[in-house]
């Protein structure tokens, strides 16, 4: 794998990093749900399945 590669997934860890910091966290806390479930959780779940797909992404891309 490239430097330049591996650097993008640092890029994307340092996102993630700072995605799932409690202040960013905080803004999603909300009592209403939706679809049934908590606001917050979406935003967890949903962060974490983009970070696995441009993880995906980048290795089976880029990998040589």
């Amino acid at each position: 794998m490239k430097k330049r590669h591996e650097q993008k997934l640092v890029i994307l860890s340092l996102l993630m990093l700072l995605g799932l910091n409690v202040p960013l966290l905080l803004l999603f806390d909300s009592s209403r749900p939706l679809f049934g479930f908590p606001i917050v959780y979406i935003y967890i779940f949903s962060g974490w399945l983009f970070s696995i797909a441009i993880t995906y992404l980048i290795i089976t891309k880029y990998y040589e």
